[in-house]
């Protein structure tokens, strides 16, 4: 059973929180993860902590759900423009949101590590804005700095950046004059586009771990066309709406020459803008890593993004990433720390550092790390699912999973779509019938929903499997006839795009097509080796391996699981080979098992 896992995971693990759709979404890296941790949780004090500061979502005074969420993009415009300011430590605004009406503020600058934070809130009425902003010391609870403001709506602009300049000033933060006209200069003068962009942005960021990935990135698009069109030179939509295409191609959504035309469209108006910026340097980077997996390229605009960007996780992020498709994996994991010093209450890179430790088959320090994220979302579905997910990868023991996924749907059954991967390949893993065709009931609408890492299994091949598995060969025959028209079509207008052919290639095997699996398959190995990219190069081996396992060839079947067995950054564990059914063809050979007794708990 193909590893299905959500968009997001394949986007950061290869490529984030929302309030709007669900809640989804510090660690020093100089003693390694554990002091790390006991960093992130308040236990060890940095003197430091004087120059941090973190900028609370601004309480909206008013019940409209319009006048909230601008409220959100005035307090987002402001985080934004001290963030530019070099030696000032201004921490994430994902890690801030849980604090929306917070009062406790000692209690927040220990757990963020910081001296100081500006709360505020706002009210937009018949043109106007009324604002409210302070700046308090979480040592003392002293307020260090207030200001009431009755302006035009037209001017919020303007008043972003007087705050930003102000609570500057305040903290004796030194601006250099890059930083001061970063800061003084408006995203733009049309507040509709502004608005269109906040939303736009929303759903980007929103992507990470999420089951609505692909219809949030191309409504995302959509709106930040919108926001483009009203204002030309909206820089800060382009670069919104670059990445969005981005991730559209590189998670298979569309991935088409035309999608990356897109795509370097927003990248042209970009450089045009702003040439030297480092926002125009991290699109650059994501840009080549998303669309091309051109890692060097992309180290080399990082380098240049952190010198006019020093608050920005995302580069030590993208970092990370890189670092796990060069197959640097301690290294990922030490970049992706300090990605979470900067956005210390980021859950999704919590579980993007889980990942890792996945991938390395460190299981007990994934658990620990999975622990982490929970204490900051302990509601959150795939966090749990993976959690209990532990035991089954580790030891072959598939009850806490079961246990934990019978819990949530018995709790609340509408959240059947957004743990149907890890349900269905439980149900197929534990030979359960009924379960499996429960599980694909609540399969998500709209392709994708059959997807391992980025390749892109249609959703006739989860239905085909489970057919064969259930004993119903016509069933099976036309469900993989089905997902190989579909994928048939995408590698003859892209004949170089490894993962689909990969897919293919399994498809193929499925239906007996023993000659063309083997090419396709072997052709997708070639085409992205482990050398190329640590993650799906690892990937497509082990798929090579099922195809040879389906297609009668146990010999090379057996010397690729040897392989796969040896590398990290796949989805080859202990419990996946002692228990999915697409190893069945090889079980009971003497040369299998031994293999499988390695990936055994020591």
């Amino acid at each position: 059973m193909p590893r299905r896992v959500s968009p997001a995971a394949r986007a950061f693990r290869s490529t984030r929180p929302k309030p709007v759709v669900a809640a989804m979404a510090s660690l020093l890296v100089v003693l390694g993860s554990t002091i790390g941790v006991m960093i992130w949780n308040g236990e060890m004090a940095s003197p430091t902590a004087a120059s941090g500061i973190a900028v609370l979502p601004f309480e909206s005074l008013s019940s409209d759900k319009e006048n909230a969420f601008f409220a959100d993009g005035v307090y987002d415009g402001v985080s934004t423009k001290l963030a530019k300011v070099a030696n000032l430590k201004v921490i994430s605004h994902n890690s801030v949101a849980k604090y929306r009406g917070a009062r406790n503020t000692q209690e927040i600058g220990r757990a963020l590590n910081i001296a100081y934070v500006l709360e505020g809130s706002v009210r937009r009425e018949a043109g106007r804005i009324h604002l409210n902003a302070q700046l308090i010391d979480t040592r003392t609870d002293a307020h260090v700095w207030a200001q009431e403001y009755d302006r035009d709506l037209n001017d919020v602009f303007t008043l972003q950046s007087e705050i930003a300049q102000k609570v500057a000033d305040h903290l004796g933060a030194e601006v250099s004059s890059v930083a001061k006209a970063a800061i003084a200069e408006p995203p733009t003068t049309d507040l509709v586009a502004y608005d269109q962009y906040l939303r736009g942005k929303d759903l980007v960021n929103g992507i990470s771990w999420s089951t609505r990935a692909k219809e949030d990135l191309f409504q995302a698009v959509q709106l930040l066309d919108q926001a483009i069109a009203r204002d030309p030179l909206f820089f800060d939509a382009y670069c919104e709406l670059a990445g969005a295409h981005d991730r559209i191609y590189f998670l298979g959504f569309d991935h088409t020459d035309a999608r990356l035309k897109l795509s370097e469209t927003a990248i042209q108006s970009i450089r045009r803008l702003r040439p030297e910026s480092g926002e125009t340097h991290l699109a650059l980077a994501q840009h080549s890593y998303w669309a091309y997996s051109d890692y060097d390229r992309a180290r080399e605009e990082l380098a240049a993004a952190r010198r006019t960007l020093p608050n920005e996780s995302r580069i030590p992020l993208m970092a990370g990433y890189i670092d796990r498709r060069q197959g640097r994996w301690q290294k990922s994991i030490e970049e992706m720390n300090r990605a979470l010093e900067l956005d210390p209450r980021n859950f999704s890179i919590l579980q993007q550092i889980s990942t890792n430790y996945e991938a390395l088959r460190r299981y007990k320090e994934m658990g620990a790390t999975l622990d982490n994220a929970l204490a900051i979302a302990p509601k959150d579905i795939p966090s749990l699912v993976r959690r209990a997910s532990v035991d089954l990868q580790s030891r072959a023991d598939p009850k806490p999973l079961h246990a934990t996924i019978e819990t949530i749907l018995a709790q609340d059954p509408s959240t059947a779509p957004v743990l149907v991967d890890q349900w269905l390949r439980l149900a197929l893993r534990e030979r359960d019938p009924a379960a499996t065709e429960r599980a694909l009931a609540a399969m998500p609408s709209g392709g994708g929903g059959c997807y391992d890492e980025n390749v892109p299994f249609p959703d006739g091949w989860c239905r085909g499997l489970a057919a064969r598995f259930r004993g119903d060969e016509p069933a099976a025959r036309a469900a993989f006839t089905s997902a190989r028209k579909e994928l048939e079509q995408t590698v003859r207008s892209q004949p170089n795009y490894a993962a689909a052919l990969c897919a293919l290639g399994v498809i193929d095997a499925a239906l007996g097509n023993k000659e063309d699996a083997v090419r396709e398959g072997e052709r997708a190995v070639e085409l992205m080796p482990v050398s190329k990219s640590a993650v799906e190069g690892s990937m497509l081996i082990q798929y090579l391996a099922v195809i040879y396992a389906w297609v009668g060839d146990k010999d090379r079947a057996i010397e690729r699981v040897a392989q796969a067995a040896n590398l990290p950054g796949g989805i080859l564990s202990y419990g996946h080979l002692r228990l999915d059914p697409l190893w069945d063809p090889l079980r009971g050979d003497p040369r299998f098992e031994p293999i499988v007794a390695s990936l055994a708990p020591k």
